[in-house]
């Protein structure tokens, strides 16, 4: 693979520790690139020596973010030429309103799982209305190559972009069907293949659940807590992230993003019941409040071993 990835978010980390973890995402983890949501982040990554992929926020102003994003992803691209991909979005059918009924991502997503095929049409349709004007606003301001997140279920018309991108997760019980979807995208794609976002939380079951791990918490509690049941294993998740790898490096794709180095929102603890880690995606875990001391997981060991080999 060309672009051995992970995704990064500095919100709420110190410029300094962010500097820091930049240098370990490249030194350590021996990543060739990172995909950040600003370009004070994306400065920072480049000044360590990997390459940036920038994306806007997901949410329902993305496009209108889009513009200021791109212009100064251009005077990146300009001081650190081959270096700077332009993501112009990601997922819009989940996280705009209006191209899945439901309230909110979580209703979205409930519909989604029920009713996504008859809602193709409907979602391909204003999809790519959407990323039509995407990817006017992108070129307006942005010279180098483009890409868009996807969500497995969207129906993209990759034309106008330089980069396929799709988040593709692994769930259920059939790993080889994953690896045949893989090595079909590659084949049909016409242009490089990147998979965007992929990984899973570090409890039993999590190679099932895939982009589904964050549902094994009642989210509706006070404090949020894990439901019965579910017990940590760090192993579960190294070994999901060692596998996709693999079935990347051995399929031809292009690059991948494992998503992602650290998840605040889902902080370690020592009562297995409060521990969100074990249902978030970050290789590192956090301790409540501090996500600047990261301690390093299972996962970020594996992925360290298949990024060096």
């Amino acid at each position: 693979m060309q672009v051995k990835g992970i995704s990064y978010l500095a919100e709420g980390v110190r410029p300094e520790d962010v500097r820091r973890d930049l240098r370990v995402i490249r030194e350590e983890l021996h990543c060739t690139a990172v995909l950040v949501s600003e370009t004070g982040t994306a400065r920072h990554a480049l000044e360590a020596g990997l390459d940036v992929w920038v994306r806007p926020a997901a949410g329902s102003d993305a496009v209108a973010r889009l513009a200021a994003l791109a212009a100064g992803a251009e005077e990146l691209r300009l001081a650190y030429p081959g270096r700077v991909t332009l993501l112009v979005g990601n997922e819009f059918s989940l996280f705009t309103p209006g191209m899945i009924p439901g309230p909110g991502v979580f209703g979205r997503l409930w519909t989604l799982r029920r009713f996504g095929r008859l809602l193709g049409r409907r979602i391909s349709r204003r999809l790519g209305v959407m990323l039509g004007e995407a990817v006017a606003v992108a070129r307006r301001e942005f010279g180098g190559p483009l890409s868009y997140c996807a969500g497995y279920w969207e129906q993209v018309d990759w034309t106008p972009f330089d980069v396929v991108g799709v988040n593709l997760y692994r769930s259920g019980a059939d790993p080889e069907g994953y690896r045949e979807r893989v090595g079909r995208l590659v084949r049909e794609a016409g242009k490089p293949v990147v998979i965007t976002e992929f990984g899973c939380g570090a409890h039993a079951g999590a190679e099932r659940r895939g982009a589904g791990s964050f549902l094994i918490v009642n989210w509706f509690t006070d404090p949020p807590r894990v439901r019965k049941g579910h017990v940590r294993d760090e192993a579960t998740q190294a070994r999901y992230l060692g596998e996709l790898i693999e079935v990347y490096e051995t399929q031809g794709v292009h690059g991948c993003f494992v998503y992602t180095f650290a998840t605040p929102d889902f902080p370690r603890h020592e009562d297995p019941r409060l521990d969100l880690d074990m249902a978030g995606f970050g290789i590192v875990g956090t301790p409540p409040g501090d996500p600047a001391g990261w301690t390093p997981k299972a996962a970020f060991h594996e992925v360290a071993g298949r990024y060096r080999g």
